[in-house]
């Protein structure tokens, strides 16, 4: 079976106003099918990430594969992170 790492859209009420959550999946399956788990939301409106890093790196080394747009996510994560704590100390 093989794993997908990606974004499930859960904002249909109002339209215009998305956000969606970090889940794992069967890549057989759709968009909005049943899921694995869910590791975080994202609210692209608000710019707000919310990710499990322990539940995602546990994937990543059993195998999983990020979709394009979570890439990116994680990315803008890791150096948003690395910024603050540079401005920190």
């Amino acid at each position: 079976m093989a794993v997908h790492i990606r974004l499930r859209r859960i904002g249909k009420n109002p339209k215009k106003k998305p956000h969606f959550r970090v889940t794992i999946s069967d890549e057989r399956k759709g968009r909005d099918s049943r899921v694995i788990e869910e590791i975080g939301y994202y609210k692209p409106l608000s710019g707000e990430v919310k990710i499990k890093k322990e539940r995602l790196e546990h994937w990543l080394k059993n195998g999983a594969v990020l979709s394009a747009t979570l890439e990116s996510l994680v990315k803008r994560i890791n150096k948003e992170e690395k910024n603050a704590a540079s401005a920190s100390s």
